[in-house]
């Protein structure tokens, strides 16, 4: 009485096989496998859609993002420095 065994299963699939035919067992796996393609491939928009959002708010933030590495890195401005020397060789 607690689980199924493999005949139960198999009459089980006949049943449903025989009430609502192939070509809707058919047409329901593709809906399926459509509809799990079309999920992932919206995740991944989003992702990317985050992914540029927070690019946004790190530059607005002042803080330069690496284009290749996707690392962080401060903006730090190098600019030359005067000499005051006075000795000159």
């Amino acid at each position: 009485m607690g689980s199924f065994s493999i005949t139960h299963w198999l009459i089980l699939l006949v049943v449903v096989v025989v009430v609502f035919g192939t070509s809707k067992l058919r047409n329901a796996g593709k809906d399926l496998g459509g509809a799990v393609k079309g999920f992932k491939e919206a995740v991944k928009d989003e992702e990317t859609e985050h992914a540029r959002k927070r690019r946004v708010l790190d530059h607005d933030a002042g803080i330069a993002t690496n284009s290749q590495t996707g690392t962080k890195v401060d903006d730090i401005e190098i600019s030359p420095k005067t000499s005051d020397d006075k000795h000159k060789v």
